[in-house]
């Protein structure tokens, strides 16, 4: 079942990897004219229209993304399954449509039937439409029937079991949507306390990849929050809209930066050089970027105690953000690029503060950080395992690759023999950061071998499932280590 989430997790990220170029369509219209749609910019409003047209079909761009992540072989024929159930429940399920089924008024129609069309559907959908996908795309048909059989069956099954849903939530839907519209109350009830709480948990969740479906639930509209959509598109309340983004860009862009500081310093003196060449990549990644999993994994499961003060201190980053209504946001995550973006937006109230507050975590992050390492003798990079170090620095030491591709190469060769050889993977894929591998025989990893390739941490999640942090050029490392297993 965990494994199951995992693969919900990095399914989402396909979606997701879409709304940067909405937020730089609509940061850059709004920079050219802050009044938006309405103002004198022709320019601006082509842009601004342009990105709001993918923020506000992302219940269909979760519906297509989740059928062809969730499926074996992310087969096209999948994606079209998604968004051929995506197409049949919300014709079925609009009001229009539930008012002849019911035979009543229109205006007596549920209003739930109206957020028919949320990413909850569309993750609904491509769950089905995956699952289908994976269980007809190697069906063989009778031979007057063969043209239809394999993956060309899989969309008119879905079709036919979509029908069969769209009667089920027919009924089933209306106390669904209010539940979920009930428990994002609840949570935005507690205004900026539940903006914390919603931090702290996101962090938690961070080494088991289950973060995407807690950020879905307040990101996107699952339940009735939509705060990434609202926000963008301007359809929000100043000082409120935001307020599960806001608090990310101190600790992003200041606090784990000044972390990784604070474990430079503190690493033995022999092992500084190796520690800066990782402080100062994944420092520099969460700052520009966002993008935290390379500095988080370097510690994460060294020093446990420093990652769940990392957690505190997001969540209290959060309900400060929230309670002094400092609003910014972002489409992909929460570093400098979307921080510029954002600035001018409608919505965005008073993100000058967020800067302050950034550089007041990033003192707490410090001095905390090198507070606990230094007393608790935490074994944070260049302070540890002396032998894994020494095959990161040896590895790196061999002469580099003079080009990418050749880089990525070396890369998945070092961490195919790290991982046991070809024969001891079942199956690799990727997320937005990490390897997430499928492995025979848990006991042939050699962890320091991994390591070795430059990449700052693994995560053992089961007896055969191995995630790998490589950062946000594991798509290419991943294309290289499959060319390796096929060709051996």
């Amino acid at each position: 079942m965990k494994t199951y989430f995992q693969r919900l997790g990095r399914s989402l990220m396909l979606p997701v990897a879409v709304l940067p170029a909405a937020a730089i369509l609509m940061g850059i219209g709004y920079w050219i004219d802050p009044s938006g749609w309405d103002g004198e910019s022709v320019v601006a409003a082509f842009l601004i229209k342009s990105g709001g047209a993918l923020i506000d079909n992302m219940g269909i761009l979760f519906a297509v993304g989740v059928a062809l992540g969730m499926s074996r072989d992310r087969d096209g024929a999948a994606a079209i399954s998604g968004l051929v159930a995506w197409q049949i429940v919300t014709t079925l399920l609009s009001p229009g449509s539930v008012s002849m089924l019911q035979s009543i008024a229109i205006e007596d129609v549920d209003p739930s039937f109206g957020k028919i069309q949320t990413q909850f559907i569309g993750i609904l959908c491509g769950l089905i439409a995956g699952a289908l996908y994976n269980k007809f795309h190697k069906v063989t048909l009778p031979q007057a029937l063969a043209f239809f059989s394999g993956k060309r069956l899989v969309p008119i099954v879905t079709s036919f079991v979509m029908m069969a849903v769209s009667v089920v939530l027919l009924f089933v839907w209306p106390p669904v949507y209010n539940a979920l519209v009930t428990f994002g109350t609840s949570i935005s009830e507690l205004g900026a306390l539940g903006a914390g709480l919603y931090g702290f948990f996101n962090r938690l969740l961070i080494p088991t990849g289950l973060h995407h479906a807690l950020n879905s639930v307040f990101w996107f509209d699952v339940a009735n929050i939509n705060d990434i959509g609202n926000f963008w598109s301007g359809n929000g309340t100043l000082g409120v809209t935001g307020m599960y983004q806001a608090g990310y860009f101190p600790v992003m862009m200041f606090g784990l930066p000044a972390g990784a500081l604070a474990m430079y310093h503190t690493a033995r003196e022999d092992k500084k050089k190796f520690t800066a060449s990782l402080m100062i990549a994944a420092a520099f990644a969460s700052f520009f970027t966002g993008v935290t999993e390379p500095l988080e994994f370097a510690f994460m499961f060294v020093a446990p105690a420093l990652y769940i003060a990392h957690a505190v201190l997001t969540g209290i980053s959060l309900f400060i953000a929230a309670s002094f209504q400092w609003t910014a946001g972002f489409g992909f995550s929460a570093g400098l690029v979307d921080y510029i973006l954002s600035f001018n937006l409608p919505l965005a109230n008073k993100p000058f503060m967020l800067l302050l507050q950034g550089l007041l975590f990033a003192a707490l992050y410090y001095f905390l950080f090198r507070f606990m390492i230094t007393k608790f003798n935490l074994m944070t990079p260049g302070r540890g395992d002396d032998e894994l170090e020494e095959a990161v620095e040896t590895d790196s030491a061999t002469a580099a690759p003079t080009t990418k591709e050749a880089r990525f190469r070396q890369q998945a060769e070092t961490i195919l023999v790290g991982l046991g050889g070809p024969d001891n993977i079942r199956s690799i894929d990727n997320c937005a950061t990490r390897l997430r591998l499928e492995i025979e025989d848990m006991d042939k990893i050699n962890e320091s071998k991994i390591k070795s390739a430059g990449v700052p941490g693994l995560n053992r999640v089961s007896k055969h499932d191995l995630q790998v942090i490589v950062g946000t050029e594991v798509q290419f490392v991943a294309d290289e280590l499959i060319k390796l297993k096929s060709d051996k």
